[in-house]
């Protein structure tokens, strides 16, 4: 049994930037990169507005490769205070996204509402 699946979520450590992406340190054994395109579904200009080195962030993985030990990784619509305004593609992500930030989403519903 594999010991990671795609469109599971987890916590990873940013190792390095890059002007095209994100590396990460997933564990001692699997590291991971988040491709620019997959940060929040928008144009970036500049990846470091995102992330820091050392930064520990929730990521999806996309795609696992054991023979070399890595993953493809999103933060797409995982991103605290992102409001990347894409609707959530139900044949990828499922319903599983929704135990993840639906607390999160009411939560800023309810400060948005409180200010008004």
């Amino acid at each position: 049994m594999a010991k990671y699946n795609i469109n599971q979520i987890i916590d990873v450590k940013v190792n390095a930037i890059k002007p095209y992406g994100i590396f990460t340190i997933v564990d001692d054994v699997y590291t991971g990169l988040i491709h620019i395109s997959q940060i929040n579904g928008k144009y970036i200009d500049d990846i470091n507005n995102y992330f820091n080195i050392g930064d520990k962030i929730k990521v999806r993985i996309l795609e696992v490769d054991e023979d070399k030990n890595q993953l493809k990784l999103s933060t797409v619509n995982l991103l605290k205070g992102s409001n990347s305004g894409n609707k959530l593609s139900e044949t990828y992500l499922g319903f599983e996204l929704f135990n993840e930030i639906l607390q999160e989403w009411i939560d800023e519903k309810i400060q948005e509402i409180e200010k008004n």
